[in-house]
């Protein structure tokens, strides 16, 4: 893996509800169960990347085995499963693009784990973040670098090979962080 900073759950502990630690142990294993490629992202990949920070919900990078196509062109889970107690499970489905979709495929069949989580890399989880461009998406990243959690040279490399389209971008949060440092 390229990526040198690896994921730690604990880095979670006593900042996120336990019953969101939770409801991801119970999706992962019950996507694990119906052989669901898939891999945390989203707000708790990056606390446990080195940005904790609370949320209410779990989002898993999911293969294509996780939906169904019908005719009509509906599209529906295989498994049904929206909420572990309260709490809200996103499947975010792989990219239409050839390109992203190989390269997010390989993070999901080979995932980082952490207590016996899948989680996506540190790039991949930065170019996702980079590529839904909201301000809080840009200012995780902006977070992980001030704290030096992210390799800037193995991102560098992963989007300039996977998505050279987003390194002006990265740029510009690379800038931000280092302003605010």
């Amino acid at each position: 893996m390229d990526d040198e900073t690896l994921p730690d759950l604990n880095l979670l502990r006593g900042v996120v509800a336990p019953e969101i630690l939770q409801a991801a142990e119970t999706a992962s294993r019950k996507l694990r169960d119906v052989a669901i490629p898939h891999a945390l992202a989203g707000g708790l990949a990056v606390g446990a990347y080195g940005y904790p920070l609370t949320t209410g919900e779990v989002d898993f990078l999911v293969g294509d085995e996780a939906f169904e196509e019908h005719t009509g062109g509906l599209v529906t889970l295989k498994l049904p499963l929206i909420a572990v107690g309260g709490v809200r499970i996103n499947f975010v489905a792989l990219d239409d693009n050839q390109q992203e979709r190989d390269q997010t495929r390989a993070t999901i069949e080979q995932p980082l784990v952490t207590h016996e989580l899948p989680v996506v890399s540190l790039s991949l989880l930065v170019y996702m973040k980079l590529k839904a461009g909201r301000q809080k998406d840009i200012a995780d990243i902006v977070e992980l670098l001030k704290r030096g959690r992210i390799e800037t040279d193995v991102v560098d490399r992963y989007l300039g090979e996977h998505a050279p389209n987003q390194l002006r971008r990265w740029d510009r949060v690379k800038e931000i962080a280092a302003s605010e440092e």
